[in-house]
């Protein structure tokens, strides 16, 4: 059996994360995982995430066993495999590091979007729960290691012109573009971490990208500062943002 391309990418929350995965089932020749590495995060962490008790209780809590399910075939022998993943859950004996297999991508969203679609869902107590820091460590490892910048795409873009950034997308991760990723079935999806009840409401009313984005909202006091805090990892990633291909 040959292997499946397994595409790794690595987001943090509230960044439109669960519509890319929703996208990449879309396909038809991909299989997708929803952050596959969030239960062994909550049980080593001990994060008081809404739902962590469950979480824990459903999931596989073994970081090198979840990496091994990670690294090998994918469900009902898809060619592609799409792994929704986030660096600050990644706390444990495994990183990015210990996946040379995949083809990793990243995903990222301006820290006041972020911030403030956060604060709707979670308490939020410093800029470690956003991730920015530990995805553009990431992005600098896999890009010191292949030798060129890697995939990176950013929500904005996406909700602007979701058929040309995916379509560019596709084209770095050297994968057939489909229009079949632009639109999905409304509701859950199977693959959904059981977390979906609380975070994924939005997404699941969903049957394609949302509108193009309104200008950024406005933060006050202590989460504009933590927004500073965010923006310069933010902005080291996003000079390597893909953009849609010119027509």
């Amino acid at each position: 059996m040959n292997e499946p391309i397994r595409i790794a990418m690595w987001s943090g929350p509230r960044n439109i994360s669960t519509a890319m995965m929703r996208s990449f089932s879309a396909r038809g020749d991909c299989a997708v995982s929803d952050e596959p590495f969030y239960g062994a995060f909550l049980k080593d962490s001990g994060e008081p995430h809404p739902m962590a008790a469950q979480v824990i209780a459903d999931m596989d809590c073994d970081w090198h066993s979840v990496l091994a399910t990670q690294s090998g075939a994918a469900r009902d022998g898809k060619p592609i495999w799409y792994q929704k993943h986030m660096p600050h859950h990644m706390v444990g004996p495994i990183s990015i590091a210990d996946m040379p297999h995949h083809r990793h991508a990243f995903l990222i969203r301006a820290p006041e979007r972020v911030i403030a679609s956060y604060r709707a869902k979670n308490e939020l107590h410093g800029a470690e729960m956003l991730g920015f820091s530990k995805l553009r460590r990431y992005f600098e490892y896999e890009a010191q290691r292949i030798g060129t910048p890697p995939p990176v795409i950013d929500s904005d873009d996406i909700l602007a012109d979701p058929a040309g950034v995916l379509e560019a997308l596709c084209q770095a991760l050297c994968i057939t573009w489909t229009p079949a990723m632009l639109s999905w079935a409304r509701g859950p999806h199977p693959d959904d971490g059981i977390w979906g009840a609380h975070w994924y409401d939005r997404v699941n009313t969903s049957t394609g990208f949302g509108d193009a984005p309104s200008p950024a909202p406005q933060l006050d006091g202590e989460f504009q500062q933590l927004a500073e805090q965010c923006r310069e990892d933010y902005e080291a990633v996003l000079v390597h943002a893909i953009r849609a291909q010119s027509p």
